[in-house]
């Protein structure tokens, strides 16, 4: 493939955003000359050669999925192992009306045949391809290497599936041997392993006569009755999974193509190179015949595409504004892409760099080149060459693509350059899109409000966009200026500027702290954040291409949340009635996929145990006493009215205390989707807010209550402890031996911790909105001791009774377990279930209380299932309705 452009006038850029390396130099006129930090290469020099190894991140890919293909197989075989013994005996009867004596001699041909073909395909490739013959003989090493692990891995599944695996799986993947009863065949059949291994590991390009004997040979060994379709599967996955292990393990051989397979394919494009010059991974930069511009070559390979192929398809997956996941598709349909939205930039009058040609090198890698013109980067420029007359013309290149309908995508400072004339110009086109969606559109002016404010502020940033885009057009990006529609760069930029400053404003320190501080502020300025302004004349000279100009150089910016905030001032104060309500463009959060896969787990962690134990735990529910089965409906519902009262205890203001209860009855059913103790606390947290408490002083509150739970659900432990190891035989459970070795150990790592500096200051600024606002609201919580007696007092008594229901729900089930062992035990799998991330703590806090429901009250598993499933089902599944019933009146209201 070899596509040409002819242009001789063009403005470039540089900045890859899919991770291929952008060229030093921004755009400038055609015809200018390479970098004077680079010397200019001899006519017939092509350059080094690439040498070495990489390891592709398409191997790790594969090599993890073809161990979950594994791990798979055999856990179906074992749990499905009727359907699979069933298909194993269909194949075997089909396999009974071939004629033995046939079915032997195929069996031998097949396996014969198969052993000769990696020889075969050895030979055929060294003859063939006398110039590529080091190259190849690297590939075949690698294919050796594979076949002999792939053999290995064999040999060790079938033995770890006669000695350890259950007779269940054993039975599933095997059958018995022809004419042997008490004999099997084996788990792997044969040499399908090692073969595939070495026809995979070795770059193999004929695959049509190893598939025809790999398959021939899999049907012999059906007919013959020496293999199960388990064990066919089994030998293709493991040698599948061995040679991409091996290939990422030692690497491959550098796919990446020599300089004079470079500037050969730029010849066939029409182009006139006369040599190439490394310039960085995956980069050179050609010089061409006199009269002609210079390019910038780049490189792609199969290697770089696969690398992104998982962050941009997850990032694709949680938001709507992502770009496509490119890495699935071809290189030839992503040069096409990049060249097609190229183009389109030009035909809108933008400024950006026009492609040169593109070309294909093989079947792995592909190249772009660029007409080379030099310029720097937003990055790369001091802040006094930062002029309103160029934060104007960036807008202006942007409202072109934006009448156009052509999103960008990746408006960070290294996709902005600045010419030695003084033009901007916008590069890295490639994740862009044609008839973009108004979302997207709007992503780009969010985008591009944010790179420039993190240089220049907000007011400036804002002016200059009012000013080419209109009031209207800017409003309408404030729903996106949220740190999840920006990108990563600028994420991270917003990070770094928070660092910088608060190193700006803390005073000076240790040693320590002080070079720590000059490296956030040099790591910020490496990430084109400017560092704090000083006063005097100890400014750095600017650049020799410096444009004059007397702007001031810019303050530091402010931490994100207040960078974000600022903007969006700035904005409303143009357009008052811009919508501010931010966009959803989340489709999926990890906190949800974390909290399905627990959800999951558990199911598969505890539905066996609910039909597999001795004592069906569902018919003793069934079967539970009236009266203590009433008693713990009691106490569940009494613990909503106790956790109102901790909850307004700790709130100065006045409340109504009938809602109070209410939203701790919505709690139940806002845990459903949320994990742990988070869904309460947001609960509580708005609630506050909704009846005109402040943010800050409603989470001063809430933090409050939430110490307060801490300190005396550890002292409730304690107590509990202590009276169970006073009862007769509670000392054999050592259990406050055990609190007190806990707490000792914390104690320990909490000084160890403070001795560090770096991890001190990260436990102090952990620690700072304890000190700074929790703190200040218990010392106004102090003049009223009747209203914190009330709080202490409702989190004793939710506790309480939510042990008292507990214990209720194991008298029901006809246990009598002593009551401090069942409240010890409550106390501790209720931790497990905040910090779990399930909602409502789902299977950690089931698997926590059925484990020390028989260990600590000696129950046996029957029983301690019985009275956990009776109580997670007074606490969390009966009490969702009402809750929701709740939810939905306190938001009819307005107080949610």
């Amino acid at each position: 493939m070899a596509i040409a452009a002819g242009s001789t006038n063009s403005d470039t850029g540089d900045a890859r955003a899919d991770g291929r390396p952008g060229p030093a130099g921004a755009p400038g006129r055609a015809g200018s000359e390479l970098p004077p930090d680079i010397p200019a290469p001899r006519t017939g020099t092509p350059g080094p050669a690439p040498t070495g190894r990489v390891r592709q991140p398409v191997a790790l890919i594969r090599l993890l999925v073809g161990l979950a293909a594994i791990t798979l197989t055999l856990l179906l075989a074992d749990y499905a192992r009727a359907t699979t013994s069933g298909i194993a005996a269909d194949v075997a009867q089909a396999a009974r009306l071939v004629p033995r004596p046939l079915a032997g001699i195929a069996g031998g041909l097949s396996t014969a045949a198969l052993l000769l073909v990696p020889v075969w395909s050895a030979v055929r490739r060294l003859v063939s391809a006398v110039p590529e013959r080091r190259r190849i003989l690297q590939h075949l090493s690698d294919g050796l290497l594979a076949a002999v692990l792939a053999y290995g891995a064999s040999l060790a599944v079938d033995l770890g599936v006669d000695e350890l695996a259950p007779a269940s799986l054993v039975a599933a993947i095997t059958q018995p041997l022809p004419g042997h009863l008490l004999a099997h065949t084996e788990p792997v059949y044969g040499y399908l392993a090692p073969v595939l291994a070495f026809m995979t590991a070795s770059a193999a390009r004929e695959h049509r006569v190893p598939r025809i004997v790999l398959s021939v040979s899999a049907l012999a060994g059906l007919a013959a009755g020496y293999a199960t379709p388990t064990a066919l599967l089994l030998g293709l996955l493991i040698g599948w999974t061995a040679a991409h292990g091996t290939l990422y393990a030692v690497g491959t051989p550098d796919p990446r193509p020599r300089p004079a397979q470079l500037l050969q394919s730029l010849r066939e494009a029409g182009l006139r190179p006369l040599a190439a010059h490394p310039a960085g991974p995956d980069r050179y930069l050609v010089r061409q015949e006199a009269g002609r511009p210079d390019l910038d070559v780049q490189l792609l390979d199969r290697q770089a595409v696969t690398a992104a192929l998982v962050q941009r398809a997850w990032r694709r997956l949680r938001l709507r504004t992502a770009p496509h996941p490119r890495a699935l598709r071809s290189l030839r349909t992503g040069l096409e892409h990049e060249a097609l939205v190229s183009y389109a930039a030009v035909a809108a009058g933008v400024r950006t760099r026009r492609i040169a040609a593109t070309a294909g090198l093989g079947r792995d890698s592909a190249l772009v080149a660029y007409e080379y013109l030099p310029g720097r980067t937003l990055d790369q420029l001091a802040g006094e060459e930062l002029t309103d007359g160029l934060l104007t013309d960036a807008w202006s290149q942007l409202a072109l693509l934006q009448r156009r309908e052509i999103s960008h995508r990746a408006l960070v400072p290294s996709s902005i350059l600045v010419d030695r004339a003084g033009a901007v110009h916008l590069v890295d086109l490639a994740d862009g899109d044609i008839a973009a969606s108004e979302l997207v559109l709007r992503c780009d002016i969010a985008q591009l409000l944010t790179t420039l404010a993190l240089r220049v502020g907000a007011e400036r940033s804002v002016r200059t966009a009012v000013a080419v885009l209109g009031p209207d057009v800017v409003g309408a990006a404030l729903p996106l200026l949220q740190p999840i529609a920006l990108a990563r760069t600028t994420r991270t930029a917003l990070k770094q500027a928070a660092r910088a400053h608060c190193a700006a404003l803390a005073p000076a320190g240790d040693g320590a702290r002080g070079g720590e501080d000059r490296r956030a502020v040099e790591a910020a300025r490496v990430a084109g954040v400017p560092g704090p302004a000083r006063t005097g004349s100890g400014a750095g000279p600017a650049d020799a291409t410096a444009v004059p100009t007397a702007t001031a150089v810019p303050p530091a910016p402010p931490p994100p949340g207040e960078l974000l905030d600022a903007i969006r001032a700035e904005v409303l104060r143009t357009r008052p009635q811009a919508p501010v309500r931010a966009v959803k463009v989340e489709r999926l959060r990890p906190r949800t996929l974390l909290a399905v896969a627990g959800g999951v787990v558990a199911g598969w962690l505890l539905l066996p145990q609910l039909f597999a134990s001795e004592q069906n735990p569902i018919a003793a529910v069934g079967d539970a006493d009236p009266l203590w089965l009433a008693l713990a409906v009691l106490a569940a519902a009494a613990s909503h009215f106790t956790a109102a009262m901790g909850f307004v205890g700790f709130v100065p203001e006045r409340l109504d205390f009938r809602n109070a209860v209410l939203a701790q009855l919505a709690g139940s059913f806002v845990k459903l989707v949320s994990p742990g103790g988070v869904g309460g606390v947001a609960l509580n947290t708005r609630f506050l807010q909704r009846a005109g408490i402040p943010t800050a002083q409603a989470l001063s509150s809430v933090g409050v209550g939430q110490l307060f739970g801490l300190v005396l659900h550890l002292l409730q432990l304690g107590a509990f402890v202590y009276l169970l190891d006073l009862e007769p035989g509670g000392s054999e459970l050592d259990a406050l031996p055990a609190v007190v070795s806990g707490l000792a150990g914390a104690g320990v790592l909490l000084a160890g911790v403070s001795a560090v500096p770096p991890a001190r200051r990260w436990l102090a600024a952990r620690l700072r909105p304890l000190t700074s606002e929790v703190l200040p609201r218990l010392l106004e919580l102090l003049r009223s001791p009747g209203r914190l007696a009330v709080g202490v007092t409702g989190q004793l008594l939710v506790s309480l009774c939510l042990v008292a229901c507990l214990y209720c729900c194991v008298r029901a089930v006809g246990r009598e377990p002593a009551f401090a062992s069942v409240a010890v035990v409550f106390l501790i799998g209720n931790a497990v279930g905040n910090a779990a991330p399930t909602p409502g703590g789902a299977g950690a806090v089931d698997s926590a209380l059925v484990t020390l429901l028989e260990h600590t009250a000696s129950m046996e598993e029957g029983g301690a299932l019985a009275g956990v499933a009776l109580y997670r089902l007074l606490t969390l599944v009966l009490p969702v309705l009402p809750g929701w019933a709740a939810f939905a009146w306190l938001q009819r209201r307005g107080a949610l």
